[in-house]
């Protein structure tokens, strides 16, 4: 069940956005398109940039692999030592480029300090860009004619439309202004029609914006700085924070336990938005390799 009502001590809750079912829905939906591509003799392929040796790095990189190896997209692991110069990334980057296998690149962030992250993005191929974050594709979301979308974004206006969310002349407020997270957020929302407020850390009435949303996207990176109170009751509310606490507990940007109690709908942490980034990651790959073929 992809939305699931709950109750606690006989008083109604907001509806779980379970994020892992949906996100096994999109693998099964791309794991269709793969097959009939192969049909035809085209097999999407992912090539992922690992440079150094951080852990939470390389545990996102075995899940990513493990994720397109059971949809069916050929993978290309590429694990460089921390001390790899700018140059040997930027011929690896241009190498990749140019290999027909290849319909995405994925370079793993962060990379070591003192690599310049700008600067070596600039070098690959647009129609590669499967993370959506080459001035390119940022400027084509912005337009209104996207071709790559981040994929957490991407990832929640999937939840959105599956918990029913109307978006249309909705009062939205994002929090968190990232390249990766918040911003694209923002225009995709706007795409959709929704009213959309940028909220961030030096905002000084984030309480007031968000009890006036009908729908709330945290991507703040603080844990539980949300109060459930501010909560507008019947708002959707996404958490994209994923934070662990000194206890060993994981909590997202939002106070669960009294939010639950006002919103119509909300995501968990962890559960929500994490499996649907690696789930649109995938779908990037597959659109990636049908843009390189006219099929898109």
């Amino acid at each position: 069940m992809i939305i699931e009502q709950t109750n606690r001590e006989a008083e109604v809750t907001a509806q779980i956005i379970d994020g892992k079912a949906i996100a096994q829905k999109v693998r099964q939906e791309v794991r269709q398109e793969v097959i009939a591509l192969s049909s035809q003799g085209i097999v999407p392929g992912l090539a992922v940039i690992l440079v150094g040796d951080d852990p939470a790095s390389q545990v996102y990189v075995k899940n990513k692999t493990r994720a397109c190896q059971e949809a069916g997209i050929a993978v290309f692991d590429h694990h460089l030592p921390a001390q790899t110069s700018q140059a040997e990334l930027t011929t690896l980057i241009r190498q990749l480029n140019h290999d027909p296998r290849v319909s995405g690149v994925l370079l793993q962030l962060p990379i070591p300090a003192g690599l310049p992250v700008g600067e070596i993005l600039d070098v690959l191929d647009p129609l590669k860009d499967v993370d959506g974050l080459l001035e390119a594709n940022v400027g084509r979301l912005w337009l209104g004619k996207p071709r790559f979308v981040p994929c957490t974004p991407l990832g929640v206006m999937r939840l959105l439309a599956e918990s029913n969310t109307k978006l249309a002349g909705a009062r939205a407020v994002v929090i968190g202004r990232s390249i990766l997270v918040g911003k694209p957020m923002a225009g995709l929302l706007l795409a959709a029609d929704a009213t959309v407020t940028i909220c961030h850390s030096r905002t000084v009435d984030l309480a007031d914006r968000v009890a006036e949303a009908d729908i709330v996207i945290a991507a703040l990176g603080r844990p539980e700085s949300i109060a459930g109170r501010f909560i507008k009751p019947g708002a959707t509310v996404i958490d994209v924070g994923i934070n662990r606490l000194a206890d060993g507990r994981l909590v997202g940007d939002v106070e669960f336990a009294v939010a639950q109690t006002r919103a119509r709908a909300i995501t968990p942490v962890p559960g929500g938005v994490g499996p649907m980034t690696i789930a649109m990651l995938l779908h990037n790959t597959v659109h990636a390799a049908k843009l390189r073929h006219g099929l898109s």
